[in-house]
């Protein structure tokens, strides 16, 4: 994906005439990898490029804050896993439409029945596309936290800094995690053969 033009907004341009060409620039080297990114967390062409095409007008629109020097990636990173979160639970909470003259009186029963089901995290629909049942299990079965760290550092394959930076969470808190994550991930698999055991504890992201 090129980026060709910038959608105007209020405030930005005025303050600074070649933001936009700047963020062109600046942001085109990261644009294949935030698609791929896109596509693992939407599992789903069109979903991804949707989410792509968001993650790229909110970082424009926040871009005159973005400190340079720091790393743009993980910046980057950060807004596209924020958007994805939104726009997931907002499709939660939005009700299922379908064709009233569809719908019986027992399925209206059955939607009640149903209703008081707990809503799934975005989180959890990540870890759902793990295709090893016996890893996703055990990464679920970590503490809170610590599953968005080991994914994003072992098996995404971020930096710990991308890392803390898409979490928006301290770099010492991501390495701790990891760590502790990581110990309990090989207690959970030592069940499983050597080759697998091995594949599965080997990543070690790297720090910067």
């Amino acid at each position: 994906m090129t980026i060709t033009a910038v959608p105007p907004t209020t405030g930005t341009s005025t303050a600074d005439p070649n933001l936009a060409s700047r963020f062109a620039r600046e942001a085109e080297p990261h644009i294949d990898v935030l698609s791929r990114g896109a596509r693992r967390l939407t599992r789903c062409d069109c979903d991804a490029d949707d989410l792509l095409q968001d993650t790229l007008l909110h970082a424009y629109m926040g871009f005159h804050t973005f400190k340079e020097g720091t790393n743009l990636k993980a910046w980057l990173f950060r807004i596209l896993y924020n958007r994805w979160v939104s726009t997931f639970r907002a499709k939660q909470r939005r009700p299922a439409e379908v064709f009233v003259d569809n719908v019986g009186e027992h399925e209206l029963a059955g939607g009640a029945a149903r209703a008081p089901m707990r809503i799934r995290s975005a989180e959890a629909e990540v870890l759902d596309a793990l295709p090893d049942s016996e890893i996703k299990a055990a990464l679920e079965a970590l503490p809170a936290g610590f599953a968005a760290s080991v994914y994003y550092a072992d098996i995404v394959g971020h930096t710990y800094a991308e890392t803390a930076a898409i979490l928006d969470i301290p770099l010492g808190t991501v390495m701790s995690r990891v760590s502790r994550g990581r110990q309990r991930l090989r207690i959970a698999l030592a069940h499983l053969d050597d080759s697998t055991g091995d594949e599965a504890t080997s990543l070690e992201p790297r720090i910067a």
